[in-house]
């Protein structure tokens, strides 16, 4: 294992335009070094190590990229000089494929395509290692192949992903899979912006909602950093019932029991950075000890979902028992209408109901948000309610007291709110 670099390097953490603040209170509630809220996600710095406990603890973070090197280059064999000057041997093993990526933005150099193959070049040439090369035509945020950013800006002082809640959605639609039980692969990205070379690299591999537990899904689903986030913002940090009536495959549940239960969410699953040279196994083993909770008492079931499918019920329980959490949970298969109020004190009921752009007809769902509205009026006085959608007329059919709505966030191709209320009466 090479020595790795003793000075903080820049790390960025990916959240979906709109929900910064939220990644940001959660980087700083877990201790990272002066963080900063940026378009697109959340600056903070320190060695390799914090690159790994961001992956492994942070509930929000679409994934985690580390600023390698910075550099002016003014034409592609200026590029390629001082892309062989870095000292890759102490950040990639020979051993390891790695796919370089790259976008061109206002420089001379224009050409992403040629500016990949030069960078992946010289890492062929100086390490050894396989390089392959993905790029567009300058202008174009050419990363064509890669985990659905837009966009990505790591400058000094200024990072970005500018649609970072698109992690996965590219990949998914073309059809390109990976196994969930594979290498993480190895992804080096540079962005070259106003003649300014920025390189960093992915350091988490599959985006950060792949828990790692949960392979079966229901129609539309949430993705997991998003619902934590929307958690977030709802106040909610896992001491107080949960309740999804509307649960699908229980992604706002089982995120809502990770969290009482102090589980980390990356515990389950590989990282891109496990392939580094930099990247020590009993190192990381110990911190994924030091993260795991103390041995306690099961309490009792408080986080609940229901769904009047079959199907989503059965994908939310082996879910759950696939993240060990299948005496935190219950789901049940129930209608709207027939939704009770838990035993116990209150707490939060989230929702990600269907709309119309997402699902289909949009016609028949305004009769199934006002049953809604209505059944949570009638029996959850005290409960808050946070509920998710693009569609802020069918916000309005529940009659529910909702708080000016939260920022439009990308999801599934659509912008969602998060609608929140106070305590109900």
């Amino acid at each position: 294992m090479s020595t790795p670099p003793a000075d903080p390097m820049d790390i960025f953490l990916a959240a979906p335009p709109g929900l910064e603040p939220a990644l940001l209170a959660e980087a700083k509630a877990a201790g990272f070094a002066a963080p900063r809220a940026v378009p697109g996600g959340v600056e903070t710095s320190g060695p390799w190590s914090e690159a790994w406990r961001a992956n492994l603890v942070l509930r929000g973070a679409s994934r985690v990229l580390v600023r390698v090197a910075s550099f002016r280059a003014l034409h592609l064999a200026q590029l390629d000089k001082r892309s062989r000057k870095l000292d890759w041997a102490a950040i990639l093993r020979p051993d390891q494929p790695v796919r370089v990526e790259a976008t061109c933005r206002k420089s001379r150099i224009y050409h992403a395509g040629a500016a990949a193959q030069r960078i992946a070049r010289a890492i062929e040439e100086e390490l050894g290692a396989p390089a392959a090369f993905v790029g567009g035509h300058g202008g174009e945020a050419a990363i064509r192949n890669a985990a659905g950013e837009a966009a990505i800006r790591n400058a000094a002082g200024e990072a970005a992903i500018r649609n970072a809640a698109g992690d996965g959605t590219a990949r998914e639609a073309s059809g390109e899979t990976l196994d969930a039980d594979g290498p993480a692969p190895l992804r080096v990205m540079a962005r070259i912006d106003n003649d300014l070379v920025t390189i960093s690299l992915d350091a988490s591999g599959e985006p950060l909602h792949r828990r790692g537990h949960k392979p079966a899904v229901a129609k539309a689903p949430m993705r997991e950093t998003l619902a934590a986030l929307f958690l977030h913002d709802c106040g909610y940090d896992g001491s107080e019932p949960l309740l999804d009536p509307m649960c699908g495959s229980g992604t706002f549940v089982l995120e809502a029991a990770e969290l009482a239960a102090g589980l980390a969410p990356g515990r389950s699953r590989p990282f891109a950075f496990e392939r580094l040279a930099s990247f020590d196994p009993a190192a990381w083993a110990g911190m994924k000890r030091a993260a795991a909770p103390s041995p306690a008492p099961v309490p009792e079931r408080r986080f609940h979902g229901s769904d009047r499918d079959d199907g989503a019920i059965r994908a939310a329980t082996a879910n759950a028992e696939r993240a060990g959490l299948g005496d935190w949970t219950e789901f049940r298969r129930l209608a709207v209408s027939d939704l009770e109020r838990p035993a116990g004190p209150p707490g939060l009921v989230m929702v990600n109901p269907p709309y119309g752009a997402r699902i289909g007809d949009k016609g028949p769902l305004k009769g199934l948000h006002a049953a809604l509205g209505r059944t949570l009026l009638e029996r959850f006085s005290g409960w808050r309610v946070g509920l998710v959608t693009s569609e802020a007329d069918l916000a309005r059919a529940t009659g529910l007291p909702f708080l000016p709505p939260g920022p439009p966030v990308p999801h599934g191709g659509l912008k969602v709110r998060l609608h929140r209320t106070a305590p109900l009466p």
